[in-house]
């Protein structure tokens, strides 16, 4: 079956019963290219969505959040090192240290570090015990 049959032909001289403006009326909004009104559009009328009163609460706004470094992100430093926020921040790993920092286990971690952070992933926590390390939750 031909898909082009059941298309409508607009523009199409007298015939086609959608000539001159192409079924579009005269002029006014719905005729510019465009133009209409966005779909929840009520004509001017209060929308239903601000008709309706707010409910629930969302915790969203007390959630922690807290920046991630990966485990490869830690071989900048030299074995035995003690890596802290501060010193995570002062090398430029760090941008801002939010609602405190944690240790995630992507990448393979070479060194023997102590590693100061709020949180840490259980992979990571294995990670840096398997080289001889400490992680330290402060």
């Amino acid at each position: 079956m031909n898909k082009h049959l059941n298309l409508k032909r607009v523009g199409r001289g007298p015939g086609s019963g959608l000539g001159k403006t192409s079924g579009k009326g005269h002029k006014g909004q719905n005729a510019r290219s465009g133009g209409g009104v966005r779909p929840v559009f009520e004509g001017g009328q209060l929308p239903l969505f601000r008709r309706l009163p707010k409910r629930g609460f969302s915790n969203a706004k007390f959630k922690t959040v807290y920046a991630v470094i990966n485990l490869s992100d830690l071989n900048k430093f030299d074995d035995g090192a003690i890596v802290t926020p501060e010193l995570l921040k002062e090398m430029g790993i760090l941008k801002n240290q939010l609602d405190g920092v944690k240790i995630l286990g992507n990448g393979k971690l070479e060194h023997k570090l102590t590693v100061k952070a709020n949180k840490f992933s259980s992979k990571a926590k294995e990670q840096i015990e398997k080289m001889g390390g400490k992680a330290e939750v402060i």
